[in-house]
């Protein structure tokens, strides 16, 4: 894995800002002006409005089914349609599906599982694509795009209610097992969409079943709501001594990675694999309400906020010197000319000191440039100019300015935190001040302390939250200092204590498997030959051979490439959630492994390129979308239609991966210092600070943590040329009472042995996995009956033939014996 790379935007023109008085000032407007048309190209516009984006488990139903397939998987829709219509003539006169009674579609449906046990392939194939047909929405009798969307989900429902699902998941082992297709995709020098067919058309099958049965409406039936909660327990637990459906789709992506399979459609496995998950563990809201539910049965006091809710109210509050400080309106002069103004300098950094510099300064002056402290990644020269180029220009007339800087919001969004370890910390450094001594960890003991203190405590005590994960640990230290006295450990057996079961011991090679398919289909990833191909199930057989067909194959590539980040990211972030909330330690163990695959060097990468850019891209044809392509016939594509794009503000599924991957970045690198030091050695601030560009409040928020934790590393040159950043983060992220992260006075940024931080994690993690998995009968725990009159007395259950043999076994092995007592004295 690579460190990360510099970003790939073309340089800015050179800045005329070397002379003084008006000459520097009409020179750099001049830079500004042509700095700005090239970012208006490359970006659309530079005006970027407040995005009016909705954070959600997945996009809207149509869209994420529209994801499932490929622009070159177009022609194979009329393909579908013909083999399911061949098929219904043999069986059904006169008639046309949608006219059906329900026996009569269920009859005839379970004809088709009938005929899909054939030997022969091709025959098989096409009653699936039939089968496909009916999943699709029948779209050959529809007249509207809601008119498919409605009977596909019905279709859906029935074709699960028949057991279509066992059938081709049946199947699909055959399929995965076959090894005549895997060793002739091997063989070939260029894997094409033909090579995946089978499979295919499998997997779609079952994607559309899942994701159309695991969405939920006010309208279902109760049969439907019962079919659901069925098909979630046959996703959740092993049925016929089988593993969970995860852990084969998680099978498939390991023989993908490690070049056994070149022919699997990636992108279809993750998307399924995603929404499986989602499906049997629950999605963000469900997991909220579970940590209420878990924390009400662990005795602990309920949660202040909703963070769901408060993260949705930050949307559209966002104060005038917050949006000012994502990029400042003039262009910083040379560091050479800096250098010779020391004086100004050292001015403007004293007034800088205070957090209400935007109330003592013009508004729109720019922060000072980069410092030693803050070296950009090598080949970053463009930094400065991309950060203090404004995303909105300064309005003709400053005067409502003045005004507007008092405008502070009412209240701070988050309730403040305060840790265990932060009051018995706080009270350490106290007694010894005042008293001389310590008391270890006792809190309550305030005797000889002033009075100051005593508030001090008493506040700290008020905003004290004890998470989940603190009684987890706990309880993890007593079981493993008692385990006789406190007995077995009773583990409820759910979805997700399942899934992790299945994945232990093949965890480590689940994560580097998709953290490669991440970098290979990250945009900032440069092309090489020893990467795995994840264009399978993208490419045609034959290639393009017109500008129009040359476009079309490239956005949908793009397009190919954003749904698979898409779906990783969702789909570690859910795994990680749902871990953590199972057990600290299950977290633990997969971030380690995300951590050891080098995670965070990735996600870094991923960002170092122009995320707006990347937000707003256009890689979408949204005449050829799923249900649009199968109701209207195709237009003929041209150089302009193709260009033009969607009309929407951004991409949904690029921001929504962004902030899953801040998010992902969030959970490995919180309270973990030597995570934290891997950020400052990658020198992610800069890259970071770019990503504030976008503004979205929720993607600003992620950022703007992440900034927070590594503060007290960067230096205090760093926070003093970045204030206004600072104010954002004191705005926007939950206060701990007494980290001091804005001083770099707290004690964790004192030198620390990093390496000993993550051995002692690892250890943990260790020992609770051996003793709530590994379990050996003989075990020396394992609980013996030493009363001669109860062992005496039991019942043994002796061979038929013991009474004939018995006599031999006793002259054999009892009296032909020696014992030597003097031997078995001195060994015991």
């Amino acid at each position: 894995m690579e460190d990360p790379a510099a970003p790939e935007t073309a340089a800015p023109p050179a800045n005329g800002n070397s002379n003084g008085g008006g000459k520097g000032k009409q020179a750099a407007a001049k830079g500004r002006e042509a700095f700005r048309s090239q970012r208006r190209e490359s970006e659309g516009s530079v005006d970027c409005p407040t995005l009016e984006f909705e954070y959600g488990d997945a996009d809207g139903h149509a869209a994420e089914l529209s994801e499932l397939y490929s622009y070159t998987e177009n022609l194979e829709f009329t393909t579908n349609r013909r083999c399911f219509e061949e098929d219904f003539k043999t069986q059904v006169q006169n008639k046309e599906w949608l006219e059906l009674e329900e026996d009569a579609q269920k009859a005839y449906v379970m004809g088709l599982l009938d005929r899909l046990e054939v030997v022969s392939r091709e025959r098989r194939l096409k009653v699936a694509r039939a089968v496909l047909y009916l999943a699709q929405g029948s779209f050959g009798e529809c007249d509207s795009e809601v008119d498919v969307l409605h009977w596909s989900r019905y279709n859906c429902f029935l074709l699960y209610q028949m057991g279509t699902f066992s059938a081709f998941l049946e199947l699909l082992h055959v399929e995965i097992d076959n090894s005549q297709a895997c060793s002739s995709a091997l063989r070939k020098p260029a894997v094409s969409i033909a090579d995946s067919t089978e499979l295919r058309v499998l997997l779609s099958v079952m994607y559309l079943m899942v994701e159309n049965i695991r969405v939920e409406r006010e309208t279902d039936s109760y049969g439907w709501r019962t079919a659901r909660e069925a098909f979630r327990t046959e996703l959740s637990f092993s049925v016929h001594n089988e593993e969970p459906f995860a852990l084969l789709l998680f099978s498939m992506v390991t023989k993908f990675c490690s070049g056994l399979a070149p022919h699997f459609p990636i992108k279809k496995v993750l998307l399924l694999l995603w929404k499986v998950v989602m499906f049997t563990l629950g999605g963000f809201e469900h997991l909220q309400a579970l940590k209420v539910q878990k924390r009400a049965e662990l005795g602990l006091p309920p949660l202040a906020e909703d963070s769901i809710q408060v993260v949705k109210s930050m949307r559209a509050a966002s104060p005038p010197s917050y949006t000012l400080d994502l990029g400042e309106s003039q262009l910083a002069p040379p560091p050479s000319k800096l250098r010779g103004r020391r004086g100004s300098r050292r001015q403007l950094l004293t007034k800088q000191d205070s957090l209400d510099i935007y109330n003592e300064r013009d508004l729109f002056k720019n922060e000072e440039p980069a410092t030693e402290e803050e070296e950009e990644p090598a080949g970053d020269g463009e930094l400065d100019l991309l950060e203090q180029d404004p995303l909105v220009p300064p309005p003709p007339s400053q005067a409502p300015l003045s005004a507007e800087r008092v405008a502070f919001p009412k209240g701070l969004p988050w309730a403040p935190k305060v840790r265990q370890k932060d009051i018995e910390h706080f009270l350490e450094m106290s007694r010894n001040k005042f008293i001389g001594f310590t008391l270890g960890q006792d809190t309550d003991t305030l005797v000889g302390l002033p009075r100051p203190i005593h508030e001090s405590v008493k506040t700290l005590k008020q905003h004290k939250y004890i998470s989940i994960a603190d009684v987890q640990i706990k309880n993890e230290e007593e079981l493993e200092k008692c385990p006789m006295s406190l007995g077995e450990e009773v583990v409820p057996e759910t979805p997700c204590e399942i899934l992790y079961q299945g994945m232990l011991y093949s965890l480590p090679q689940y994560m580097i498997a998709l953290l490669k398919i991440l970098l290979a289909a990250a945009p900032t990833s440069k092309a090489k030959t020893d990467s795995i191909n994840i264009l399978a199930d993208v490419l045609p057989e034959e290639m393009p051979i017109t500008v129009v067909q040359s476009m079309k194959l490239g956005i949908d590539v793009n397009r190919h490439k954003e749904i698979i980040v898409k779906s990783i990211s969702a789909l570690l972030l859910l795994l990680l959630k749902h871990f953590k909330l199972n057990h600290i330690y299950q977290f633990e163990y997969v971030s380690q492994h995300l951590v050891f695959a080098n995670c965070i060097p990735l996600i870094l990468k991923f960002f170092n390129q122009n995320i707006l850019s990347y937000i707003t891209a256009k890689n979408s044809i949204s005449v050829l979308d799923y249900p649009c392509c199968t109701i209207q016939d195709l237009p003929e594509l041209t150089t302009e239609s193709l260009e033009a794009g969607d009309n929407n503000q951004f991409c949904w599924r690029n921001l929504f991966s962004c902030i899953n991957l801040l998010r992902l970045l969030n959970k490995l690198t919180k309270w973990k210092h030597s995570r934290t030091m891997m950020l400052v050695v990658f020198k992610s601030a800069p890259i970071l600070k770019r990503a504030l560009k976008v503004k979205q409040a929720m993607l600003q928020l992620y950022v703007l943590k992440l900034l927070k934790i590594q503060t007290k590393y960067l230096g205090r040159q760093w926070r003093k040329s970045n204030m206004k950043t600072m104010s954002a983060i004191y705005q926007k992220v939950r206060h701990r009472l007494n980290d001091d992260w804005a001083y770099g006075n707290d004690i964790d940024a004192r030198p620390w042995d990093f390496q000993a931080e993550e051995c002692t994690l690892r250890a943990n993690i260790e020992a609770f996995n051996s003793r709530r998995y590994d379990r050996p009968q003989d075990s020396e725990f394992s609980p013996v009956d030493n009363c001669l009159q109860s062992v005496l007395g039991q019942r043994l259950d002796l061979p038929e033939d013991f009474h004939y043999s018995y006599e031999l076994w006793l002259e054999r092995e009892v009296f032909s014996q020696p014992i030597c007592w003097e031997e078995l004295l001195q060994n015991h």
